[in-house]
C-alpha cells in the first residue's frame, strides 16, 4: 500500500537514529502547554503557561523557522537530523506547528475561558456592554487610542508599508463610492505595542476585559471617512529574526554598529508566519502570501471565539487584583554549606570552605552581597566578571559602578550577542565604560556564555582570589524563577583556572590545560566523550559504571553517538533534559540502557550537572554548557569540577531528586513523544520544586546514584 506524503515523511523521521532538533522543541512546548491542563493550577497559572507557549512559539518562528528559510530562500542544502531535506522538512514542521496551534486555542476556548468566567472575569467585545459602558469605551478610544493610530494605504501610487513584527494589524479593504470592485485599496492599521492589551471595566461582582482590537474594530470607520469598507481583517506577522554576526577584525565601534544594524534588520526580516482571524478577506490574504512568498501552511487561522497573541495574557496574570491568586513561592532556605548566611562575614567564610548555591531555593543575595561588599571593601583590588543577561534595574551594575568610583580595577565582558538582550547589554556596558571600567564587548565570532566572577582581595599582605562559577545569569529577576547552580570558592586550583580563562577571554592567551575547568570551544566535547568512553570501558570490564547528566538541551551528534556506544557496552545512562533532546532512548540495539526525562513545572530548569561514576572515583561537574553544537563550537563555555564531599553530594542529590520526581516529570519514548509521570499506587507525590526547600543534610550525604 502506498503511503500518503505525510505518512511517508513520518516514516523517514522515525527511522532516523536522531530526533530532529526543531520537532523535539515542539514537543517541549507541548509539555509547557500541558501545564495549562493541570487541574491543581489556578486559571491565572494556566493563562501564564499559555502566554509562555505563545512567547516560545514566537521565538521559535523567528529563530528556528527563520533559519530554515535562510536555506530555502537561497537554495542552500540542509539535511535535518530527521533525514528530511529542506522542503519536506518544512512540510512536516508546519503540519506539527498547525496541530500545536489547534491544540493551544482549543484548550483556551474550551477549558480556560469558562474557568475565567467562573472567576468573574469576562473577555468581551463592545456589544456585551451597557450604553454607559460603551460611552466609556468610546471616550477611551477618542482620547487615548485614535491619536496613536496611523492608517497606511497601499495602492499603485504608494509603496507597501513596513509592517512590524508581532504587532496586531488590521487590514482594511476599501473602495471609493461608485468605483468598481477591482479598484479596491488595501490599508493597514497597526496597533502600537505600548497600548494596554485590554481595556478594563469593573462591575459590581465582575471584571470585563475588552481586547483592544475589539475597541478599535468598533471604531475603525472613524479612520476611513467617505469610503466604503469592504472587509476588516485582523492579523499578526512573525519575521525572521535569525542572524549570525560576521567575523570582524574591529572589536570596537564597527563591531557594535554591526550588532545595531542586525537589530534593525529584525524589524524588516522576511515574514515566516501569518496569524489571521477567521472571516478574513481572501483577496487581502492572497496579496500578502504573494508578496511575502508564503504558502498556506504558514497561515494560522484563529477563531473569533479565541484571540490573537496570547502573550497579552500577562496583563491579566500581572494584574494587582489577582496577585494573591498566584501561588506564593516559599521563602528561600539557607544553603546546606552556608547555614551562617546573613550572620557570618562571607569573605572570612569562603577562606574556610566552599559554598554551593542552588537557586531559587537559595537566595541569589549571597552573590549580590559579595559583589556589593567587594565594591566598598578597601582591601579589594580588582573585580572581573562575564555578563550574559542582567536584570533591568541591576544591583550588579550599580555595584560595579561604585567599585570603579572607589578606584578598583573593574573589567567586565558584556556579551552583546545575547539574543533579545543586545540593546540592554550595550546600554549597561556603556554606563560602565563611562565610569572607567574596562569593558570588552564579547568576542566577535563566539558568544561568551560562561558565568564567571573573580574578586582579588589583599588582606594582611596575603592575596586571596574569591571566585564564583555558575550555570545561570547574574540576573536577580530570573534567579527567582530559574533553577541554577553556583559555586563560591577560594580554591587555588579553580582560582588559577579562572584567572587563566579570563586572560583567554580578554587577551591573547592559550593555556596548555586547566586542572578543574573544562572549557569550550577547545576541549569540552572531547573531554566529555573521553569520560563517556571511560564509563563504557569500565562496563565492558565488569566494573561499576554510570552516567547521570542534567542539561537544558542535548543536540550534539558526536556526544549522542558516544552515549549510544556506552549504552551498548552496558552503562546505565540517565539524562534529565528539559527541552530539546535529539537522542532516542530505549531503541533496541542502540540505546536500551538510556532513560530520558524532562522536568517542566513551576520553575524553569536551567542548571547543568554532569556526573560520571568512574568506578567510584566520581567526576562531578556543573556549569553553563548544554550538549549542543553551538555550546561546544560557537561559545565560550565552562564546566567546573566540584570536589568538596558535601557539595558533590548536593549535586548528586539534585540529580537523584529530579529522577524521583513524579509531579513535573515527563518520560521520553523511543519515538520522540513524552508521557507524564504520575505517582503509582500508594506512592506519595514527589515534587522537586517543593522538596528542595526541605533538604535533610544527613540524607543528602547518603545519596547514591549507582548501587
Amino acid at each position: 500500500m502506498k503511503l500518503a506524503v505525510g505518512d511517508r515523511y513520518e516514516s523517514v523521521v522515525q527511522k532516523s537514529d536522531l530526533v530532529s532538533r526543531d520537532l523535539s522543541w515542539l514537543k517541549f512546548n507541548e509539555r509547557v502547554l500541558d501545564q495549562s491542563k493541570k487541574e491543581h493550577r489556578s486559571v491565572f497559572e494556566k493563562l501564564k503557561f499559555l502566554a509562555i507557549t505563545a512567547s516560545n512559539l514566537d521565538e521559535f518562528f523567528m529563530i528556528r523557522v527563520g533559519s530554515l528559510y535562510n536555506y530555502l530562500d537561497y537554495d542552500k542544502e540542509r539535511v535535518d537530523y530527521s533525514g528530511l531535506r529542506e522542503d519536506p522538512f518544512k512540510a512536516k514542521l508546519m503540519k506539527d506547528c498547525q496541530q500545536f496551534h489547534v491544540n493551544q486555542h482549543s484548550l483556551f476556548v474550551d477549558k480556560v475561558l469558562p474557568q475565567l468566567e467562573d472567576e468573574g472575569i469576562s473577555l468581551v467585545n463592545t456589544s456585551k456592554l451597557t450604553d454607559a459602558e460603551q460611552a466609556k469605551v468610546k471616550d477611551y478610544f477618542q482620547k487615548a487610542i485614535y491619536p496613536m493610530l496611523t492608517p497606511m494605504v497601499y495602492d499603485g501610487y504608494r509603496t507597501f508599508p513596513i509592517l512590524m513584527n508581532k504587532l496586531l494589524i488590521f487590514g482594511v479593504v476599501t473602495t471609493s463610492p461608485g468605483e468598481r470592485k477591482d479598484m479596491r485599496k488595501l490599508s493597514f492599521v497597526q496597533i502600537p505595542a505600548n497600548i494596554p492589551r485590554f481595556f478594563e471595566i469593573e462591575r459590581e461582582n465582575s471584571l470585563l476585559m475588552i481586547p483592544i482590537e475589539e475597541v478599535i474594530r468598533e471604531n475603525i470607520i472613524s479612520l476611513f471617512r467617505n469610503v466604503d469598507i469592504e472587509a476588516v481583517s485582523l492579523f499578526r506577522i512573525t519575521r525572521n529574526g535569525d542572524f549570525t554576526l560576521e567575523e570582524s577584525e574591529d572589536m570596537d565601534a564597527n563591531f557594535l554598529e554591526e550588532v545595531k544594524r542586525k537589530l534593525m534588520e529584525r524589524k524588516t526580516g522576511r515574514v515566516v508566519r501569518i496569524e489571521i482571524e477567521e472571516g478574513y478577506s481572501k483577496w487581502m490574504l492572497n496579496s500578502l502570501l504573494e508578496r511575502w512568498n508564503l504558502k498556506n501552511d504558514s497561515v494560522f487561522m484563529v477563531k473569533r471565539s479565541s484571540m490573537l497573541d496570547y502573550t497579552g495574557f500577562w496583563q491579566i496574570v500581572g494584574n494587582k487584583k489577582f496577585r494573591d491568586r498566584l501561588p506564593q513561592m516559599p521563602d528561600p532556605v539557607k544553603p546546606l554549606s552556608y547555614q551562617e548566611e546573613g550572620q557570618a562575614e562571607i569573605f572570612d567564610t569562603l577562606k574556610e570552605k566552599d559554598i554551593l548555591l542552588h537557586h531559587p531555593y537559595n537566595n541569589i543575595d549571597s552573590i549580590l552581597d559579595l559583589i556589593e561588599k567587594a565594591a566598598d571593601d578597601p582591601d579589594v583590588m580588582a573585580i572581573k566578571m562575564t555578563i550574559y543577561r542582567l536584570a533591568k534595574d541591576s544591583r550588579i551594575t550599580r555595584a560595579l559602578l561604585k567599585a570603579a568610583e572607589n578606584g578598583k580595577h573593574v573589567s567586565v565582558l558584556f556579551e552583546v550577542k545575547a539574543r533579545f538582550d543586545e540593546e540592554n547589554n550595550i546600554r549597561e556596558a556603556k554606563k560602565l565604560q563611562k565610569a572607567g571600567c574596562f569593558v570588552i564587548y564579547g568576542i566577535t565570532h563566539l558568544k561568551t556564555h560562561t558565568k564567571l566572577l573573580l574578586i582579588v582581595r589583599k588582606d594582611d599582605n596575603e592575596i586571596t582570589r574569591f571566585v564564583h562559577l555558575g550555570s545561570g545569569n547574574y540576573n536577580e529577576d530570573t534567579a527567582r524563577l530559574y533553577t541554577d547552580i553556583g559555586l563560591l570558592t577560594t580554591n587555588e586550583v579553580l582560582a588559577n583556572d579562572v584567572s587563566e580563562f579570563f586572560n583567554v577571554i580578554t587577551g591573547h592567551s592559550m593555556p596548555s590545560q586547566y586542572q578543574n575547568l573544562i572549557t569550550a570551544p577547545r576541549d569540552m566535547r572531547n573531554q566529555l566523550i573521553e569520560y563517556i568512553e571511560q564509563e563504557a570501558e569500565n562496563a565492558r570490564n565488569g566494573l561499576p559504571s554510570g552516567i547521570f547528566i542534567k542539561v537544558n538541551s542535548l543536540e550534539d551528534s558526536e556526544i549522542i553517538y558516544a552515549l549510544y556506544r556506552a549504552s551498548q557496552s552496558g552503562v546505565t545512562i540517565k539524562l534529565i533534559v528539559r527541552g530539546i533532546c535529539c537522542l532516542r532512548p530505549g531503541r533496541p540495539g542502540l540505546s536500551e540502557n538510556i532513560q530520558v526525562i524532562s522536568i517542566v513545572g513551576d520553575f524553569l530548569e536551567h542548571s547543568r550537572i554532569y556526573h560520571f561514576h568512574n568506578n567510584g572515583n566520581t567526576r562531578t561537574y556543573a556549569g553553563s554548557a548544554d550538549m549542543m553544537v553551538r555550546s561546544f563550537d560557537k561559545r565560550l563555555e565552562s564546566l567546573f569540577k566540584v570536589e568538596a564531599p558535601l557539595l558533590e553530594k548536593q549535586l548528586m542529590n539534585i540529580l537523584s531528586y529530579n529522577l524521583r520526581d513524579n509531579c513535573n516529570a515527563y518520560v521520553m519514548q523511543e519515538n520522540g513523544t513524552y508521557v507524564a509521570k504520575h505517582p503509582v499506587g500508594d506512592e506519595p507525590p514527589f515534587n522537586v520544586h517543593k522538596e528542595f526547600f526541605n533538604l535533610d543534610p544527613e540524607q543528602v550525604m547518603q545519596v547514591k546514584l549507582v548501587e
